[in-house]
């Protein structure tokens, strides 16, 4: 097959965009180029090769950065060919700081790997105790973050104990450090909530607390653990790992106190309550002495012997309402035997059984001819659907029926081989023929 050059270059793009699909890449930016038509133009290198790119204005308008030459960035591209020249070339989707971009990656990776085995499931986070006497918390002794926590507790409930686990939330030495100080937490195991907590910073200031092996050690805590690290937007690995995230480390410093004015507002409505639940008590207590001293009265010798009296009078007249009624009753029922008896005389029914076979006798001609007269009518209405169905019938009107020597009736003339001998069969009559 000879080639053109048009469709050498068709082919090779659509190789190129079917093998590859959607790469990620990281490089530094040189040659940038951002014309009036609003797309960007650039060549991405490393210290060996390079390759150019394109990043179209619907794509650009959303990126998180404006590439400058010098830059290392990376990049979410198809791999493709322009045509005209013959060069293949990335077009960019999305581009960001390569660094930035980097911790992203690690970040994504590792949350779906810890979530994979089971460390974010809801099954496993502990709620938070009702009454909380002590509270921990794992943060820079200086920072913001422990200054608003402490101001909160103080003004909502100072009765609240707090134990500071000192230890850098930032750089390379925070991990080791928060390991250690949260070892040491477990290990006294002297609070009711542990929390774990700084201010806010980019995701590059938040890393020690996307570590891996930090948030497996959380896991493990023996005591309900708190979350509260940078602002609302930010979420780190141990978010998800704790039991409970706070957005900020003011709402964590609220989650283990209680507001003393609300409990205040709680004991007064108690009060109330109790002065309410005694008015109650004593008025039942006034209502029953009131039941008793009724009760007493009407089971007094003198009352007893009153209303026995009147339940013997009650008693005598009932019984003899009772009698009367008995005696009413039967002489209604010897008055319906005596009926009954003469209605059942055997003369009277006799009488009735001879009137009704006269009866039956004179109209026994009349059903005799009326059925009669049905059955013919059934008989030739019968007679009139047969013809309509029936096969003789299409045969009167110059139809045939054909079979073949074994008697088949004949449907297509695929049946009939040359040669073959075929019945005809006519309305008066039969044809034998044979296939020529």
């Amino acid at each position: 097959m000879v080639y053109s050059v048009s469709q050498l270059n068709i082919e090779i793009r659509q190789l190129l965009e079917q093998g590859f699909g959607q790469i990620s890449l990281v490089g530094e930016i040189s040659n940038f180029a951002a014309p009036g038509s609003g797309h960007w133009y650039f060549t991405l290198k490393d210290e060996r090769a390079q390759v150019r790119c394109a990043m179209f204005r619907n794509a650009n308008q959303r990126a998180k950065v404006r590439p400058q030459n010098g830059m290392q960035v990376l990049v979410r591209a198809k791999v493709t060919v322009y045509e005209p020249r013959g060069d293949y070339q990335l077009i960019i989707e999305q581009v960001e700081d390569a660094g930035q971009g980097l911790l992203q990656q690690r970040y994504e990776q590792l949350k779906e790997k810890l979530s994979a085995e089971g460390l974010f499931a809801p099954e496993r986070k502990r709620p938070l105790p009702d009454h909380i006497h002590k509270v921990g918390v794992l943060t820079s002794p200086t920072g913001a973050a422990i200054k608003d926590i402490l101001a909160v507790m103080k003004r909502r409930d100072p009765s609240v104990e707090v134990i500071i686990y000192p230890s850098a939330v930032q750089g390379e030495a925070a991990v080791p450090q928060l390991q250690a100080m949260l070892k040491t937490a477990f290990e006294r195991n002297e609070v009711d909530v542990l929390l774990v907590s700084r201010g806010g910073g980019s995701l590059e200031d938040l890393w020690c607390f996307n570590d891996e092996n930090f948030a497996r050690l959380l896991a493990t805590a023996p005591m309900p653990t708190i979350s509260a690290v940078g602002h609302e937007i930010d979420f780190t690995i141990s978010d998800f790992v704790a039991d409970v995230r706070a957005p900020t480390p003011s709402a964590a410093a609220e989650l283990v106190t209680r507001d003393q004015q609300q409990q205040q507002q709680k004991a007064q409505a108690l009060q109330q309550r109790l002065a309410l639940a005694q008015q109650r008590l004593l008025q039942r207590l006034k209502q029953r002495w009131q039941f008793l001293q009724t009760r007493l009265q009407q089971q007094h010798p003198q009352r007893q012997l009153q209303q026995q009296s009147q339940l013997a009078d009650e008693l005598q007249a009932r019984a003899s309402r009772a009698l009367q009624n008995r005696l009413a009753r039967q002489q209604q029922r010897v008055s319906y035997l005596q009926g009954r008896l003469q209605a059942v005389h055997p003369q009277k029914e006799l009488q009735r059984l001879h009137d009704k076979l006269n009866h039956q006798q004179q109209r026994l001609p009349l059903v005799m001819q009326r059925l009669l007269k049905e059955n013919r009518a059934r008989q030739q209405q019968l007679m009139q659907s047969l013809n309509l169905v029936s096969p003789l019938n299409t045969l009167e009107r110059g139809y045939a029926i054909v079979r073949t020597e074994s008697g088949d009736v004949v449907r297509s003339e695929k049946q009939v081989n040359i040669g073959s001998t075929i019945e005809v069969r006519l309305a008066d009559g039969s044809i034998t023929a044979k296939r020529q």
